[in-house]
């Protein structure tokens, strides 16, 4: 599967001067909100996902993704999964109001439980992080971390768990300090 067509036959791609959420500065940006409208690509990513999740070994209860661009790419990826798992749940996170992420009322998580956590394009992984470590103090052990992008530009695990990607697009990024002066002479789009 090629990621990158897909994100730019959505138009999800782009060039410029960006500000990502992660406080770096950036040439390119992938939208993914753009491709997310798009359910035949959604599926395509979901099923690639699950079948990563599956071919490592992970037989998880639920797949969790922060709001809001990992609700879709949760469902998506445990729809896929029921083919094989089907009693996999799709749930999230959202923001708890003060920097982390939570848990809502109506999902449950056990201890007993395993999980994977989704995110769309990974740079730091601040987000899926916050999200793992809310479904974590439930006591439920996350298997893995799946992503569509990882734009890292070291690979291995995320902070100690497994790392998916469908693939590995590393794009150079600027501390606000450091961005380069042919960057900076563009206008700054904030994400």
């Amino acid at each position: 599967m090629d990621v990158l067509a897909l994100y730019k036959q959505a138009g999800a791609f782009h060039e410029g001067h960006f500000l990502l959420a992660s406080g770096r500065h950036s040439p390119k940006f992938l939208q993914s909100t753009t491709l997310l409208q798009h359910p035949r690509a959604m599926q395509q990513i979901g099923a690639a996902l699950a079948e990563k999740v599956l071919a490592a070994g992970h037989r998880p209860d639920f797949v969790i993704g922060p709001a809001m661009g990992g609700v879709v790419l949760a469902y998506e990826v445990a729809r896929a999964l029921t083919h094989t798992l089907p009693d996999v749940r799709a749930i999230f996170t959202e923001k708890d109001g003060q920097g982390g992420m939570k848990i809502r009322d109506a999902f449950t998580v056990s201890p007993e439980q395993s999980f994977v956590a989704v995110e769309d394009v990974l740079t730091t992984g601040g987000s899926v992080l916050k999200a793992v470590r809310a479904t974590e103090a439930y006591g439920a052990t996350c298997l893995a971390v799946a992503v569509i992008i990882d734009r890292r530009q070291v690979t291995g695990p995320l902070d100690g768990r497994p790392l998916l990607s469908l693939e590995e697009l590393y794009f150079e990024t600027y501390a606000p300090d450091a961005v380069p002066a042919w960057l900076a002479e563009q206008e700054l789009q904030e994400i």
